[in-house]
């Protein structure tokens, strides 16, 4: 492998690492609040509350299952996804690869918790005027803000190619 090729590969697992310890130093943190109080239910305003839950299903929520199998399926399709994402990172040039490189660190924090939890903590409770979002966390951020970026890109692509017609 040439110097370059090895630079460019270190720097995408630094990000890629710099995500995952974000979400991991975030989630043990609330996670060592909830060994010393039973629960986490912190309100820090009126826009924002920590709320531990517990996710079972795919980003915020969706797709919650108890049976073992459908769990095990939806883990199975998020690890192919990974791969997929992984494979586009080699793929794919300029500011797409950092977004791919975004949404594969958040990824990989919510998949590290689906294999040792056997659930995802999520604890970020926005609300308004008594209107709750869903609750999340970090690797969600980040997970989220990689895919607007992603579909930015590409409309920003498609005009600038329609423009050129």
């Amino acid at each position: 492998m040439n110097n370059s090729l090895v630079k460019k590969l270190l720097i995408y697992v630094l990000i890629v690492l710099v995500i995952f310890a974000l979400d991991r130093f975030s989630k043990l943190f609330i996670l060592n609040i909830l060994e010393d109080k039973d629960k986490v239910d912190i309100y820090i305003n009126s826009f924002l509350s920590l709320y531990l839950v517990w996710n079972k299903g795919i980003g915020f929520g969706l797709f919650s299952f108890d049976d073992a199998t459908a769990y095990n399926l939806i883990t199975l399709i998020i690890l192919f996804i990974n791969v997929i994402i992984v494979y586009l990172i080699f793929v794919e040039e300029g500011l797409k690869i950092y977004f791919l490189l975004t949404i594969l660190g958040g990824s990989l924090g919510n998949f590290f918790d689906r294999l040792y939890y056997k659930a995802v903590p999520d604890f970020i409770d926005i609300n308004y005027n008594g209107y709750h979002w869903f609750i999340f966390n970090v690797a969600d951020i980040f997970i989220t803000l990689g895919i607007i970026c992603l579909i930015l890109a590409e409309l920003l692509n498609y005009k600038s190619s329609n423009e050129k017609k």
